[in-house]
């Protein structure tokens, strides 16, 4: 393996930050391309979205066979999809069961989003989330939960229930926050209740979409620097609450640390560097979850940065500039989180709309 490449993405995971891959097809499976990101680039775990499944499932044919089989013997389209999604991440999960094994549960880890159609009943997504973690029979795949109003209170009653829960949508410290009491207050719930307390959950905060949104409306000086500022002030929170006397408390009693994920952090800007969220958001106890192009890309020239202040650094400076461009954050956070579970629900209908077409 050349050196650099080993280095780059070493680095990272001698820090403490877990690299994740942000993509799930039958293919990287098969021509055991996962294989050796996991052995090459230290990989340690793999999320998936709807639009991820939408473009393996859409793209070429190495679906074609099992839609066929599957929709002749009857099973409806929206349970046919669960079925495909769990035999690729059930194998995911076997390839990273032995990382799970020896981090004691805390990294390992692929997940499954329930439908994105179900992000304002909270009712329906408690029922859909125990429901594909009975399916899943692995213990390392976790249940993705938007972080919207009624997704906060399914994620406590998810984590009570003992369904492991990957946050999904998450945009501001706010909004990890909210996500973070939810997992705490379910932790406390079972140790009332006398149950086991390892109940492992991360917390997704997207952080490209951010300086996407932005970008027409700034003076280009402030290009790509928005989305980080966010994260810095959301890793403060996250390093506040884990010295805060109410985590130790749970700590003590045995309660695995939410970890803080980024997500998103596939470069959109082609005037920038393709490695720029990876290389700027290093720290210790985070994951970096990326796409194939990225992970490539940092394993061949990345160049990690300082390692992330738990004081947040010179984030509020950042964002006070920001607020004298005229960008108000916590509307914009709102506004990227109702926009990113449209996007989901879209990609969601495309996808039930191929596997339909393929059914045929």
């Amino acid at each position: 393996m050349d050196r650099t490449r080993m280095n780059a993405t070493r680095q990272l995971h001698d820090l403490g930050q877990s690299l994740w891959l942000d993509n799930i097809s039958r293919d990287l499976l098969a021509s055991g391309t996962l294989a050796r990101y996991i052995s090459d680039f230290y990989v340690t775990g793999l999320t998936s979205n709807p639009s991820i499944f939408e473009k393996a499932i859409g793209d070429g044919s190495a679906y074609d066979a099992a839609i066929r089989e599957k929709a002749a013997a009857g099973t409806p389209v929206e349970p046919l999809f669960f079925e495909l999604a769990l035999e690729d991440l059930g194998r995911a999960a076997d390839l990273l069961r032995p990382v799970h094994d020896a981090s004691g549960g805390l990294d390992g880890w692929v997940s499954l989003e329930v439908s994105p159609l179900l992000a304002t009943d909270t009712a329906a997504t408690i029922k859909a989330a125990k429901a594909l973690h009975g399916r899943a029979k692995r213990p390392n795949l976790f249940i993705k939960i938007p972080g919207t109003t009624a997704g906060v209170v399914a994620i406590e009653e998810a984590i009570f229930a003992g369904v492991p829960v990957n946050v999904t949508l998450l945009f501001s410290r706010e909004h990890y926050l909210a996500a973070a009491e939810a997992y705490m207050r379910g932790i406390e719930r079972r140790i009332a209740a006398g149950l086991d307390v390892r109940v492992c959950s991360v917390a997704s905060v997207f952080i490209s979409r951010w300086d996407t949104a932005v970008k027409a409306e700034i003076s280009p000086q402030f290009h790509n620097r928005l989305g980080i500022a966010i994260a810095m002030r959301t890793y403060k929170a996250y390093r506040d609450l884990l010295a805060s006397a109410r985590w130790r408390k749970l700590a003590r009693a045995g309660a695995l640390p939410q970890r803080l994920l980024w997500a998103s952090t596939g470069s959109k800007d082609p005037a920038a560097s393709d490695t720029l969220y990876v290389d700027a958001l290093a720290a210790p106890d985070t994951i970096n979850t990326m796409p194939d192009a990225t992970l490539r890309a940092f394993a061949n020239h990345g160049r990690p940065g300082a390692i992330l202040p738990d004081d947040g650094g010179y984030a509020e400076t950042v964002l006070e500039e920001f607020h004298r461009e005229g960008v108000d954050e916590q509307a914009l956070a709102a506004r990227l989180q109702a926009e990113g579970t449209q996007a989901f629900a879209t990609s969601w209908t495309m996808l039930m709309r191929r596997i339909t077409q393929k059914s045929a």
